[in-house]
């Protein structure tokens, strides 16, 4: 087990590290790190074409890995954030091919207070997949992460046992459009 700033310094150092979200554990690496996401993808056993969402701390993150936020996006945000509503918005381009979708890049920023230390010490965006082989049910507790991956393939930030459920909402915004990608935790009733 680790604290927060030893688990940044781990992720800036291209390693992944298991944190607690708002609803299940999660693995981050740094999200602009090519080899950290491929190292990431391989302990998951995901496929390639599935994208990564990432957690951000705020503007600035958000800023610097979208092209275009809508003013229904930024309502969205203001409704939701920090919390789990997950929004895909457009990419800018440059971006790792592991953290964009159909153009956009999913982001969110975490009501957890441990997750969101982490994204801030790391000074970066993290990736925000559940901490889980591809395929198996995501982890609620320490104990849980530790039973689906050997110790030196990540490192742990203990936060407790999390709240589970459902996981976050996915929604796709372009423009004043809205579509949901994966229902979850917010329910989106009027959107537009």
């Amino acid at each position: 087990m680790v604290d927060v700033a030893a688990a940044a310094a781990a992720i800036i150092r291209g390693e992944v590290v298991a944190y607690p979200t708002e609803t299940f554990y999660g693995l981050a690496v740094d999200a602009l790190n090519e080899s950290a996401l491929s190292k990431l993808r391989a302990l998951k056993g995901r496929e390639a074409e599935k994208a990564f969402s990432l957690l951000i701390s705020g503007r600035e993150m958000l800023a610097s890995l979208c092209s275009e936020i809508s003013p229904l996006a930024e309502r969205l945000m203001a409704q939701h954030w920090p919390g789990p509503l997950t929004l895909a918005l457009p990419a800018r381009p440059g971006l790792p091919v592991s953290i964009v979708a159909d153009g956009c890049v999913a982001v969110r920023v975490s009501s957890n207070p441990l997750a969101q230390a982490l994204v801030v010490a790391a000074g970066r965006p993290i990736t925000a997949t559940s901490a889980n082989p591809a395929g198996s049910p995501p982890p609620r507790t320490v104990s849980e992460v530790a039973a689906y991956f050997a110790p030196e393939s990540c490192l742990i930030l203990d936060g407790g046992t999390t709240p589970g459920g459902q996981p976050s909402t996915l929604a796709r915004v372009c423009g004043d459009q809205v579509e949901i990608l994966r229902q979850g935790v917010v329910v989106l009733v009027s959107v537009s």
